[in-house]
């Protein structure tokens, strides 16, 4: 395959790697000079028509994301009886490899990088792809500290083969949901539990669940309770144990709203760390006993129609900032819509990406 060149443009470089469903290669994109990812589909799933019917479609949809935390798609193409896919190509490391190195790494660090995970995974759902595999391995991490989630499209695609098919089952199956386990449909809610694996491995360098088989594996997602994190490494406040604990509840509807409402969580666990109920603890013991007697019966009255007036003149003084408030916000909203956008993120692109973001973002 190296030398070969598809569409006339993509220039196979250099053998990078494979999965279960496709073989990624660097090469040269021949107008631009710039670097990129090609992946190839297996030959044995070529002639598989359901197969190909879904993969253009994933492919399609992939297609019209754009975030600067996803190994976009550039490009989709056949020559040859090849099926390929042309992807933003980063040198890096996995975050598996950072965790197999290092092991644990530092709640702050875990949160971050979980939260830029979460950003993907809203932008995609947001375009109605569910991930379904997502998992070490599928992070990218470059030398700047990047962090980008790749195979989107093929894995949602190769969902319902995983614990069949490929060399990339045993890498999947510990990061599985259990409606994966069940082998039910998967929703957003799936890949928020994914996520929530990912942290756990990354604050104790261990995965939750551990087997012989991917099947004993699976049965564990459906039925066992994971041991808490904090149980296996130290520094792992409450706040941020409960963010990882809920996100892997085994019911959906138990699971983070979405993934910006995980990402709100986590950001809140790493300013709070002993927040653990949403609320403070109360103050107590510094309240003095009511003193009454007759004499203050007056002195109480006036201090009672003090307030009275006071609290009226409270009310009238909200509203009126309220009304103001709303006619300053509604000029604010509708100058916002015809004059504003939403700056993209920049920071780490190539000139000529950052260009064609920026055109795209208007």
């Amino acid at each position: 395959m190296i030398g070969r060149v598809f569409a006339e443009r993509y220039r196979l470089e250099e053998f990078v790697g494979k999965g279960g469903m496709a073989l990624v290669f660097r090469a040269t994109d021949l107008r631009t000079g710039h670097d990129v990812a090609v992946k190839v589909l297996r030959p044995e799933l070529v002639s598989d028509e359901e197969f190909l019917e879904r993969f253009r479609r994933e492919a399609l949809a992939a297609s019209k994301m754009s975030h600067h935390n996803i190994v976009n798609l550039l490009d989709v193409g056949e020559e040859d009886g090849y099926r390929y896919l042309v992807m933003e190509y980063m040198r890096g490391r996995t975050l598996k490899d950072i965790i197999t190195e290092r092991g644990a790494l530092p709640e702050k660090v875990a949160g971050e990088i979980a939260i830029r995970i979460l950003s993907a995974l809203q932008h995609a759902h947001d375009n109605g792809i569910i991930h379904r595999d997502i998992k070490p391995e599928n992070v990218l991490v470059n030398a700047q500290g990047m962090i980008k989630v790749s195979d989107f499209g093929i894995a949602r695609v190769a969902g319902s083969h995983t614990l069949t098919k490929g060399d990339s089952v045993m890498g999947s199956v510990y990061y599985f949901s259990p409606e994966q386990a069940r082998g039910e449909d998967v929703t957003f809610a799936s890949d928020i539990y994914s996520v929530g694996v990912v942290m756990y491995e990354m604050l104790t360098g261990k995965v939750p669940f551990d087997g012989d088989t991917p099947v004993s594996i699976a049965l564990q997602h459906i039925s066992a309770a994971p041991k808490p994190p904090s149980q296996l490494a130290e520094g792992i406040s409450p706040a941020m144990e409960r963010v990882v604990l809920r996100a892997m509840g085994k019911e959906m509807r138990s699971r983070y709203a979405d993934a910006a409402d995980m990402a709100r969580a986590i950001r809140a666990a790493l300013q709070n760390p002993q927040q653990v109920d949403g609320t403070a603890t109360p103050v107590t013991g510094l309240q003095e006993p009511v003193r009454s007697s007759t004499g203050n019966t007056d002195r109480l009255q006036r201090q009672r129609r003090k307030k009275r007036r006071r609290d009226t003149l409270l009310v009238l003084a909200l509203t009126l900032v309220v009304l103001a408030g709303l006619a300053f916000g509604g000029i604010q909203i509708a100058s916002g819509i015809m004059n504003r956008t939403e700056a993209p993120f920049l920071i780490g692109e190539t000139e000529e990406d950052a260009i064609r973001i920026g055109e795209e973002k208007g």
